[in-house]
């Protein structure tokens, strides 16, 4: 019996690319600089971390090798002589883009030939006609924000104002998105996802990946919080991914959290939701007892980048890093013999960096399997090489592109 599971550590990128002068993140690496914050005892503006970062299941697969692989510097509190039990290297993204599509279509295994459409960053960033024609079919007062901003900032900033004059709050960042967050009671969830569609389809033409729904609830800027109840509206992959190669075999593709907003439900024959990292994982053990021989589950756990790399939350995004190591065994415990786990991510997000956006990076690829001998598997050049091992391990049909199975390096 063989199954696969896909685990994506939304935004753990593992060093600069070598294009990262392209998007201005030359220096960045998320992995390795969470690391020296924490090894340093340094204060953020969420408090003081205690102690090295101390992830002893994912070294044990190889993340801090192949963090040292990528940047050249082995990250404090990882060893070179660590026992290694899986194989371990990282991959290189060939599509143009730091955005979550971008990154998870080139790991289903295409590299993204859509020229995606962004907003300036000027203030206001959207286009006055786009505006006056989404406050018009939406029948809205009007809206705040305009602007590139990260979500729970601009909740804290606008929340209280949108919640007095009905106004939505509209937002973009470097990635090809729109997001429109509402107070959930206050507006209503229902009115939110329409006013989200009609956004969604007034950016079709645009090229903008995403319209994201972002609810939040509390009282005041005090506490407002976002709730589980977000909804990504989404240019479908322009090309079959794995989900869909598998899907057509017959097999069950389980998507758990936003996986299947981000294939536009492409290629999923059952989705799972789940709000926060602890329930994610909670999520991706009810699809392993789901999942039969030959299935696919492919898991997103958002809060590493939603929660403390856009936010900059070094500390925060120390902990939860350490929170997931420590659920790692629960999952190995329930695998076949024959059964893999692949541990990647989708970009960077430096939480050390400037400003609040991805940050060009180089992806870990981490394989687990009882019978996967360890070792490295290098440099992979582009993140479809997670696919061709997916398709290899399910004996799946091949793509034919640029991607290459590293089941046997």
């Amino acid at each position: 019996m063989t199954r696969a599971f896909l685990l994506i550590l939304d935004s753990f990128g593992i060093g600069a690319a070598a294009d990262a002068d392209k998007f201005g993140d030359v220096g960045s690496d998320t992995f390795l600089h969470i690391a020296q914050h924490c090894a340093a005892g340094k204060a953020d503006k969420q408090g003081v971390r205690s102690g090295a970062l101390n992830l002893p299941n994912l070294a044990a697969l190889g993340l801090g090798l192949a963090g040292e692989m990528s940047s050249g510097i082995l990250a404090p509190n990882f060893s070179k002589d660590q026992k290694i039990i899986g194989k371990y290297g990282y991959a290189i993204e060939q599509s143009m883009g730091k955005d979550t599509p971008t990154g998870h279509w080139e790991i289903g295994g295409f590299v993204v030939d859509i020229d995606w459409g962004y907003f300036p960053l000027t203030e206001p960033c959207f286009p006055d006609d786009l505006i006056a024609e989404f406050c018009k079919r939406a029948n809205l007062p009007g809206v705040l924000g305009n602007k590139h901003g990260s979500g729970v900032p601009i909740i804290k900033e606008l929340g209280e104002e949108s919640i007095r004059t009905g106004k939505p709050i509209v937002y973009t960042s470097v990635d090809s998105v729109f997001q429109i967050a509402v107070h959930e009671g206050h507006f209503g969830l229902d009115r939110l996802y329409e006013i989200c569609q009609i956004a969604f389809d007034l950016t079709i033409e645009l090229n903008i990946g995403r319209v994201i729904a972002r609810p939040f609830i509390g009282n005041d800027a005090s506490d407002f919080e976002r709730t589980g109840n977000r909804h990504d509206y989404a240019i479908a992959p322009t090309h079959d991914t794995i989900l869909d190669r598998a899907k057509n075999a017959g097999r069950q593709v389980i998507a758990v959290g936003k996986i299947s907003d981000i294939y536009a439900g492409r290629g999923v024959t059952k989705s799972i939701r789940a709000h926060l990292n602890d329930n994610l994982f909670n999520a991706t053990l009810e699809a392993e007892k789901l999942a039969k021989d030959g299935d696919f589950v492919m898991t997103n756990f958002v809060d590493f980048d939603m929660l403390f790399g856009h936010p900059r939350d070094v500390v925060g995004y120390a902990n939860a890093l350490e929170e997931f190591d420590k659920r790692l065994p629960e999952l190995y415990a329930r695998m076949n013999d024959d059964d893999i786990i692949i541990l990647t991510a989708d970009h960077g997000n430096d939480p050390t960096w400037r400003g609040n956006d991805h940050t060009r990076e180089h992806i870990p690829v981490l394989l687990y399997g009882k019978n996967i001998k360890p070792g490295s598997i290098g440099a992979r050049n582009s993140f479809c090489d997670i696919a061709e091992t997916i398709a290899d391990v399910l004996k799946l049909e091949h793509t034919g592109g640029i991607g290459k199975g590293f089941l046997d390096d």
